[in-house]
C-alpha cells in the first residue's frame, strides 16, 4: 500500500534537508519568490475583507470564521508555487540546530524573503487600492481591520505574532508530510483557518493589511506602522515559529536519532 503520509521524524528530516535548499537560493531567486508569497498572501486577505464585509452585522463569529475559510489560499499558493515566506521559513533553524546551514545562511535567507514579502505585499495593496475595489463596505471593512491592529499594545501583538505562527510552521511541518496534494492542502486550511478565527497576528499578512488601510485614509505614519505593528508581530512570529516548535521538534525527533 502505497504510503501517504511522512511519520515525524522523517517530517523533520524533510525539513531540514529543504531549509538547506532554501538557504543554498541566489539573492535574485530568494527576492523574487519573496515578492510573490507577500502578494499571495495579500491576495487571502483581500478575499478575507472581502467575504466578511457585511457578515459583522449578522453574527461575529460567522464573519470569523468566514474569513478564515478564505485566507488560507494565500499560504496554499505560496507551498504550490514553491514560493518563500518569511514565516514559514522560520522552521530552517531546525537545520541550523543540525549544523547544516551558517547562522549567516539563515539571516541572509531571511532577509531577503521579509524585504521581499514587504514588497510583495505593499504591491499589491497599492494594485488593489487603485483598481478602487476597496469601497462601501470593503473601505469600512478594511479600515476597521487597520485601526484594530493599530490599537494592540506590544505585548499583545507580540503574544498573537507567537500563537499565530506556531500554527503557520505546523501547518508547513503538516504540509511537508503529506504526500498528495488534496492532502496538503487541507493540511494548510485548518491550522490557517484557526489563526484567523483566533485573531492572532501575522507580520506578512499585516503588510498587506494596514498599508491597505493607510492608502484607504488610515491616519497612521509609516514608522508607527513599523513600531505598533509590524516590528512586534514579528518577533513574536519568530519567537513561535523559529524557537518554540523548531527546538521541541529538534529535540524530540532529530537528537534521539543521533544517539541510537
Amino acid at each position: 500500500m502505497e504510503k501517504r503520509f511522512l511519520a515525524p521524524s522523517e517530517t523533520a528530516k524533510a525539513i531540514i534537508i529543504s531549509a538547506e535548499t532554501k538557504a543554498s537560493l541566489s539573492t535574485v531567486r530568494l527576492l523574487i519568490l519573496g515578492i510573490m508569497a507577500g502578494a499571495y498572501i495579500g491576495l487571502g486577505a483581500f478575499a478575507s475583507i472581502v467575504i466578511s464585509q457585511t457578515l459583522g452585522n449578522i453574527d461575529i463569529g460567522l464573519k470569523k470564521f468566514s474569513s478564515g475559510a478564505v485566507f488560507p489560499v494565500g499560504l496554499m499558493l505560496v507551498v504550490f508555487s514553491g514560493s518563500e515566506l518569511f514565516t514559514g521559513n522560520n522552521l530552517m533553524t531546525m537545520a541550523l540546530m543540525d549544523k547544516k546551514i551558517s547562522f549567516k545562511g539563515l539571516m541572509r535567507n531571511w532577509s531577503l524573503v521579509y524585504l521581499g514579502n514587504f514588497l510583495g505585499s505593499i504591491a499589491l495593496a497599492c494594485l488593489i487600492y487603485k483598481s478602487q475595489l476597496v469601497s462601501g463596505p470593503v473601505l469600512d471593512t478594511t479600515l476597521s481591520v487597520g485601526v484594530g491592529k493599530m490599537s494592540l499594545s506590544f505585548q499583545s501583538a507580540f503574544i498573537r505574532g507567537i500563537l499565530c505562527n506556531i500554527l503557520v510552521v505546523l501547518a508547513v511541518w503538516i504540509s511537508a508530510s503529506a504526500q498528495d496534494i488534496i492532502s496538503r492542502t487541507f493540511s494548510l486550511w485548518f491550522p490557517i483557518m484557526l489563526f484567523v478565527l483566533c485573531g492572532f497576528e501575522h507580520s506578512i499578512a499585516n503588510m498587506f493589511f494596514i498599508p491597505l488601510a493607510k492608502f484607504a485614509g488610515l491616519k497612521s505614519l509609516w514608522l508607527d506602522i513599523w513600531i505598533s505593528n509590524l516590528i512586534p508581530v514579528t518577533l513574536g512570529n519568530i519567537f513561535g515559529g523559529a524557537i518554540i516548535i523548531p527546538t521541541v521538534y529538534y529535540i524530540t525527533y532529530i537528537v534521539p536519532a543521533k544517539e541510537k
